[in-house]
């Protein structure tokens, strides 16, 4: 997901997606753990994506926006 995306969205919508994306996280770790998993790299996709949602909460946060 692009960055410019995100900023797009409010502080409510990004905290909603970063609990997806955690959930998506776990569920692909566990696919990996029993051997099911069919893309390894979605993994390091879901990551980079958390990552993005936490820098724009952060930026918000020390901006004081809600």
């Amino acid at each position: 997901m692009k960055a410019s995306k995100l900023r797009e969205m409010t502080s409510q919508e990004l905290s909603n997606k970063l609990n997806d994306l955690k959930a998506e996280l776990f569920n692909l770790r566990f696919q990996l753990a029993t051997g099911q998993l069919e893309n390894p790299m979605r993994i390091k996709h879901v990551k980079k994506d958390i990552a993005r949602v936490k820098t724009i909460l952060r930026e918000r946060e020390l901006k004081g926006v809600k």
